[in-house]
C-alpha cells in the first residue's frame, strides 16, 4: 500500500486539525492528528491494518490501551496474530491486570500505536510487556510527529517505526 493512500484517507476522515492544541506531554501544536477520527474510519482501519500487517513478522501483538486497541484488533485480523493490550494503570476490580490477554514469558511483541509525539505512552507498554516477561524491541505507530519519540524509544533499546511522519501528512495540505 502506498503512503499516499494512507495520507488521502487520513486527511479526507479529516483527521488533521489546524488551531492552537494542548497535546497530552502537555505542550501546544499548530496542528492536531486526531486518532478518533481516523480509528472510527472503516477505510482508515483497512489502510492501516494492512499497512501494519506489511511489517508484522511473527511477533504477538500489543496495543496501547485506549487508543491503540481499535488498530491492533483490526491488526490481528487482517494477520491472523494474536494480541494483547496494555493497560495505562492496573483496574481496581477484577483481575487487576496490566496486560490483558494471554502473554507468554519471552514472547516477542511488536507494539502498534496511534501516534507518537514523545513516545512516553509506548516506552510506558514497553516497559510493563517486559516487566510481564515479554521481549519488545519495536514500536510501529500511525503517524510519528517527530517530537523525541524515537530518541525516547532509543533510550530503552527500542525501534520506532511509523507508517507516516507529521511531515509528509503536513505536506501541501
Amino acid at each position: 500500500m502506498a503512503n499516499d493512500e494512507l495520507i488521502a484517507a487520513l486527511r479526507d476522515a479529516d483527521a488533521v486539525q489546524y488551531g492552537e492544541f494542548e497535546l497530552s506531554h502537555g505542550g501546544t501544536s499548530e496542528y492536531y492528528v486526531d486518532k478518533y477520527l481516523f480509528e472510527t474510519d472503516p477505510h482508515c482501519l483497512e489502510l492501516i491494518a494492512e499497512a501494519f500487517a506489511e511489517r508484522i513478522d511473527d511477533e504477538k501483538l500489543a496495543g496501547v490501551a485506549l487508543g491503540a486497541v481499535p488498530l491492533v484488533a483490526v491488526t490481528s485480523v487482517e494477520t491472523g496474530q494474536p494480541y494483547v493490550i496494555a493497560r495505562k494503570q492496573k483496574k481496581e476490580y477484577g483481575t487487576a491486570n496490566l496486560i490483558e490477554g494471554h502473554l507468554d514469558d519471552g514472547e516477542e511483541i511488536v507494539v502498534l500505536e496511534d501516534i507518537a509525539t514523545t513516545g512516553q505512552s509506548a516506552v510506558d507498554a514497553v516497559e510493563a510487556l517486559r516487566d510481564a516477561g515479554a521481549t519488545v524491541d519495536r514500536v510501529v505507530v500511525v503517524v510519528d510527529r517527530n517530537e523525541g519519540g524515537r530518541e525516547n524509544l532509543a533510550e530503552i533499546d527500542v525501534e520506532l517505526e511509523s507508517l507516516v511522519t507529521a511531515e509528509e501528512l503536513l505536506a501541501d495540505s
